[in-house]
């Protein structure tokens, strides 16, 4: 009796724990779990160390790896709570011996079939208490699908937003906007000011509730944001020292939105001092391919 109670609080502590890392990596404001996060970095810094050869393929498998270790998680917690009564609370279809499986691995599949809710019937629970658990381990199912399929939906649309920043940097790094600032209308450099702060601002939000997007890798640098971002500080200074005064404001606006970005960056994925260190180090991180 007292084991089969240690293996309960087990399985329960395992279960919430799985629980706690999906809600702070799909529903929590700060968008990472601690569990998540290892997952994440590890496999960032195995790619870094390889010169990132899985390339775009990485962030997306990395979500599936978080999400099978979900699985998992769930898969074995409720094992535990299934494995003391297993085989004599559940009842067998004709032609299955529980004898012919370890006590464990028929638990675990029990669990693992309850999780899918795929219903074979080949194992019903009989006891009451065992009875109640399995809809619930159902829902716990259910709803680890529905987050993993909305997790992937999520995650795309801030990653469609940094490239189209960067193609708006890499318009105005062509056109030379920095060097010809002096030669536009001040409305004119304000309105850009502003586009850009705009930009800028939705990427730290991105980042910082969506921070599995960080580890997308953009291998073609005319979509890199990272590779375009320290154009964004040199049109900055440039506004900086334009002897219009709503050029300037846009200019201290646009630097408080990259200052803010620099905190996000860093030490939270990489390090430096300074603006120029930390989108040094940021486009370093994700190195790309050019075009042709």
């Amino acid at each position: 009796m007292a084991v089969e109670i240690v293996l309960v609080i087990a399985g329960i502590v395992v279960i919430l724990f799985g629980l706690w890392d999906m809600f702070h990596q799909l529903l929590h404001p700060r968008g990472q779990g601690p569990l998540s996060g290892l997952v994440f970095g590890l496999v960032w810094k195995a790619s870094r160390a390889t010169g990132h050869r899985f390339g775009i393929a990485l962030g997306p498998a990395t979500m599936v790896a978080v999400i099978m270790f979900w699985v998992l998680i769930q898969g074995v917690g409720w094992a535990l709570i299934y494995y003391p009564h297993v085989p004599t609370g559940f009842l067998y279809s004709d032609g299955i011996s529980p004898a012919d499986y370890a006590r464990f691995a028929e638990a675990l599949y029990i669990s693992l079939v309850t999780l899918a809710t795929l219903g074979f019937g080949d194992a019903v629970a009989v006891e009451p208490a065992l009875r109640l658990a399995a809809p619930i381990q159902g829902l716990t199912g259910f709803a680890l699908l529905t987050g993993a399929l909305t997790w992937f939906v999520q995650v795309y649309p801030p990653l469609f937003r940094r490239r189209a920043s960067a193609l708006t940097l890499k318009a105005l790094a062509e056109a030379e906007y920095a060097e010809k600032l002096p030669q536009l209308q001040p409305w004119a450099v304000l309105a850009e000011l502003d586009r850009i702060s705009e930009q800028i601002s939705q990427i730290c939000v991105d980042l910082d509730q969506h921070s599995e997007t960080y580890y997308f890798q953009v291998t073609d640098a005319e979509l890199s944001f990272s590779h375009h971002l320290p154009y964004a500080l040199t049109l900055q200074r440039a506004a900086q020292a334009s002897p219009a005064l709503e050029v300037r404001m846009g200019a201290a606006k646009l630097r408080t939105m990259l200052t803010q970005l620099s905190t996000v960056l860093s030490p939270g994925f990489v390090s430096g001092e300074g603006l120029d260190e930390i989108f040094a180090a940021y486009t370093a991180d994700h190195p790309h391919r050019r075009r042709g």
